[in-house]
């Protein structure tokens, strides 16, 4: 009489066959590629199962980016800018003010020195002409931007505009060969006159005489003479000294502190006293 439940392979049988067609499948996939299609029909029939896996976190970005509008984001992304311009122009100044702090301690109750309007503006384009430096910005006369008028960025002393157009203007850089800027030594008060080499990251100090007490290493900031630049601004730091008793003059060789190969966003500066001059005019 025969068994309803007749019995199959042994364990150890079937766990073998089971290894030999693995062992099997793995050749014929990894040498003859034979189950190349077959992923692929694999792949594309699962695709839509990642689609539904991946929903609920779609859903969620789609309701985020509902409740914060594109125009808040860009609003909220200029003020900032903004705010972080200001705040570098406020930061160039520290340094210089606790050094007369500390050569002027006596003199603590002397007025503050004025302040001055700030205006942001955008680089537009640069000059491709490799014996210039100069680039164009985004303001011009409807936005109170003027001939002369100084130009700094969050690190120093960029240029002065050249020339003004009613929504654009041209920028001379520090760097130029034809820019020049009064400026002092944070160290030691020395005053020499910056000009630019031509390079878009050197600058050369004038007509410094061998006894000049110049070292590398020194701060430059705006003296303020001549009525462009306000004084105490950062303009470049002393990178070079060769004091050669066979030339008139040492060579003195400065580099810009302002990032004149990055720019993208300048702050132009002018006295409040001069739009107040203009509204009583």
């Amino acid at each position: 009489m025969d068994t309803i439940f007749s019995r199959g392979p042994s364990l150890a049988t079937r766990l073998t066959m089971a290894v030999i067609l693995s062992c099997t499948l793995i050749f014929v996939d990894h040498k003859l590629d034979g189950f190349q299609s077959t992923r692929l029909y694999l792949n594309s029939a699962l695709s839509p199962l990642q689609y539904i896996a991946n929903l609920p976190s779609l859903i969620l970005n789609l309701s985020a980016k509902k409740l914060t509008s594109h125009q808040d984001l860009v609003a909220e992304n200029q003020r900032l800018t903004d705010q972080l311009f200001i705040a570098g122009e406020k930061l160039q100044r520290f340094a210089v003010l606790e050094q007369e702090n500390k050569d002027l301690r006596a003199l603590l109750d002397a007025p503050i020195a004025a302040d001055y309007k700030k205006i942001i503006a955008e680089l537009m384009s640069v000059d491709r002409n490799p014996f210039s430096r100069q680039i164009m910005i985004n303001k011009g006369t409807l936005s109170g931007i003027y001939r002369s008028q100084a130009l700094v960025d969050e690190f120093g002393v960029i240029g002065q505009v050249m020339e003004v157009g009613t929504t654009n203007s041209r920028v001379l850089l520090l760097t130029d060969v034809t820019h020049s800027i009064p400026v002092r030594s944070l160290r030691n008060n020395i005053r020499f006159i910056a000009s630019g080499s031509g390079g878009i990251n050197e600058l050369f100090l004038e007509h410094v005489t061998h006894s000049s007490d110049v070292a590398v290493g020194d701060v430059l900031v705006s003296s303020g003479l001549g009525g462009v630049f306000p004084a105490g601004y950062p303009v470049a730091k002393v990178t070079k000294v060769d004091k050669d008793e066979r030339q008139e003059f040492a060579t003195v060789l400065a580099m810009p502190l302002a990032a004149l190969d990055r720019i993208k966003y300048v702050l132009l500066l002018e006295h409040e006293t001069s739009f107040q001059n203009e509204e009583v005019q």
